[in-house]
């Protein structure tokens, strides 16, 4: 019998997200299956994985927009995702697309600050279609970190930003994590990206989480180090790639 909880724990859980047995399955076969997941509150955690197996799923489930599953489901009552496409409404200026979602009549000022901590605050009254790919990004993190979330979700929003501005993406979300201290879930294609930026690693597959690898390096990291390329090329053997 499916158990489907989804329901919020207190940030002053031992656990940001504790997720037990989780099973969904779609015509009958299992993409998640049995999952086990713990995140600790400020916890940065990276999850690769080849395509389809599952990554995407799970960060959905996490954040409440699939609820057809088994198992059970922990996780704060305030979260924010981000995806790879920003999702912004063209018809809306960049402030009002920072406020969309929240409840009651939120002030222009909210959003205001949101785009100054993300380095947009000279965009605020821009339509989307002027803002570059790496503006739009910024303006779909602003409307996350809007909502004070205690979890942030992104799923590979770095994906679509050409290699210089992803490199200024990638530092942006290190230093806003840092400084609002929630737990964050990268889902993500890159290893590099991954050990860069989280304190554990998981690698997924087939429905489960297969591998996990701790990140046990200073910050800021550097991608010359040694220790650095020897954790990339670890993970990369796992997933069946060869170091570059």
């Amino acid at each position: 019998m499916a158990t489907d909880v989804h329901r919020p724990v207190t940030t002053k859980a031992a656990h940001a997200v504790r997720v037990e047995g989780l099973t969904r399955s779609f015509d009958g076969r299992p993409v998640i299956d049995r999952l086990r997941l713990d995140i600790r509150p400020g916890e940065f955690v990276a999850l690769l994985g080849r395509s389809g197996c599952g990554k995407s799923t799970l960060l959905r489930i996490l954040a409440g927009l699939d609820r057809d599953i088994e198992g059970t489901v922990l996780v704060p009552r305030r979260k924010a995702v981000a995806f790879q496409a920003p999702r912004l409404m063209p018809w809306k200026r960049v402030w009002r697309n920072v406020l969309l979602g929240l409840p009651g009549k939120p002030e222009r000022a909210l959003a205001e600050r949101a785009l100054d901590e993300v380095g947009l605050g000279h965009r605020t009254t821009a339509w989307p279609k002027t803002l570059s790919g790496g503006e739009a990004q910024r303006a779909s993190l602003a409307r996350a970190l809007v909502r004070e979330p205690d979890l942030l979700l992104l799923d590979e929003p770095f994906g679509a930003l050409d290699a210089l501005t992803r490199i200024t993406a990638q530092r942006l979300v290190g230093e806003l994590w840092q400084r609002r201290g929630c737990a964050v879930l990268l889902v993500t294609h890159d290893v590099e990206e991954a050990v860069l930026l989280a304190d554990r690693v998981l690698l997924m597959d087939d429905g489960v989480i297969a591998h996990e690898q701790r990140i046990d390096l200073d910050r800021p990291r550097d991608i010359t180090d040694p220790r650095f390329a020897e954790l990339r090329a670890g993970l990369l053997r796992r997933l069946g790639a060869e170091a570059a």
